[in-house]
């Protein structure tokens, strides 16, 4: 009788199985092309100091969350809106660097990780990741929400391409 009971939760566990969903297909090369076309306008408006481009690329809610280490006091974070992104309207441009990004894409949502590094003023000035959230408004993408961090090395690294032409790396740590 044991042995049959066995039997019966392992055919009624199987058929349970057997009725679970496929996995569904991933996202198309046209909407992952999509999702980066909008991380990389993000990443040219902020290079030029466009922050008014940068907030057109966002939804109305947007905020962007730069979150810093401050030395031995653990993390801390600012909060700004698309509203106040469009009220800064222009600042100096600056080489911001993503690379190696991951993107997860489900329906009419995105994420994309991805280290970056930064130079401002013509010289080195710091690393991170910054993770975008996206979401699809009718048949185009907009970000959500924009998190960075700023680090030094190690915690972060500078790009595999080196300083951008014309910038000497920054010195050892």
């Amino acid at each position: 009788m044991h042995a049959a009971r066995a039997t019966l939760f392992f055919l009624a566990a199987l058929t349970g199985c057997a009725s679970l969903p496929g996995k569904t297909a991933g996202p198309t090369t046209a909407t992952r092309s999509a999702v980066m076309a909008v991380v990389d306008s993000a990443l040219l408006h902020i290079n030029r100091g466009d922050l008014i481009a940068l907030s057109d690329l966002m939804i109305p809610e947007a905020q962007f969350f730069p979150a810093q280490e401050r030395a031995g006091r653990g993390g801390s974070y600012t909060v700004r809106t698309v509203a106040a992104q469009r009220a800064t309207g222009k600042r100096a441009p600056i080489i911001e660097r993503g690379y190696n990004p991951i993107m997860r894409v489900a329906g009419t949502i995105a994420s994309v990780w991805m280290p970056y590094d930064l130079w401002a003023e013509g010289k080195w000035s710091h690393c991170g990741i910054d993770l975008l959230t996206l979401v699809q408004v009718g048949s185009v993408w907009r970000i959500a929400n924009f998190t960075y961090t700023i680090e030094q090395p190690p915690a972060c690294a500078m790009h595999p391409d080196g300083p951008p032409p014309g910038y000497t790396p920054p010195p050892s740590r």
